[in-house]
């Protein structure tokens, strides 16, 4: 079983991998210049990074020796994780720990969003159905947060990066809460936003390969 303490850098290559497998399975595995622009992608990333070929270089081989990634040999080399098979994840439960990895700790109604472009989950039951499983993972692969003041939902956070506090919170996690209405209107937006950029990035490296 793989040491459960990334580095930022390991769990953005690392989401990114179950992204793309999930969102652009025409381009997958990813070239390392596809590998690249995925991890500095402006959009379902939090932070926004800007990393270089040789750090995302430096970072697969890393992944590698923790065995949870791998090259894929061929005119241009090519990089594919190995999460699914070594935590036996379903799709759902890749599709979550993907989000969590890019985007960082979400309410399951956040997840249930954030995810479309990897796995439309129908309802709220089938996300947390698949939290529980990660939730439950031997090591846990996911915890449940602590409950903001205002908010309805406690958020999610992976456990691939070491111990999280339950308790831990943001502050923005304060703010006072806004009508559901106007919240799923905000995410239905940046939805297709997020796909829009998808399309872009799946479009450009399909043309890369040319």
């Amino acid at each position: 079983m793989p040491n459960l303490d990334l580095a930022p850098l390991e769990c953005r290559v690392l989401g990114c991998l179950l992204e793309k497998q999930l969102s652009t399975p025409d381009v997958y595995p990813l070239s390392m210049n596809t590998l690249v622009n995925a991890c500095n992608q402006s959009s379902n990333r939090d932070p926004v990074l800007s990393v270089t070929e040789p750090e995302v270089q430096d970072t697969v081989a890393q992944l590698i020796t923790r065995g949870l990634a791998e090259h894929w040999p061929g005119r241009v080399l090519k990089v594919a994780h190995t999460a699914k098979p070594v935590w036996n994840l379903s799709v759902q439960e890749a599709a979550l720990l993907a989000e969590l990895l890019l985007r960082g700790p979400q309410t399951p109604g956040e997840l249930r969003t954030n995810t479309r472009r990897m796995y439309a989950f129908p309802d709220l039951a089938e996300v947390e159905g698949c939290l529980a499983v990660l939730l439950e993972a031997e090591p846990p692969l996911v915890i449940r947060l602590g409950r903001a003041p205002g908010a309805r939902e406690a958020r999610v956070a992976h456990l691939l990066s070491g111990t999280v506090e339950a308790s831990a919170a943001t502050g923005s996690e304060f703010a006072a809460p806004r009508p559901a209405r106007v919240e799923q209107m905000e995410a239905d937006i940046q939805s297709l936003h997020e796909e829009l950029a998808e399309l872009k990035a799946a479009f450009e490296a399909f043309k890369a390969q040319f």
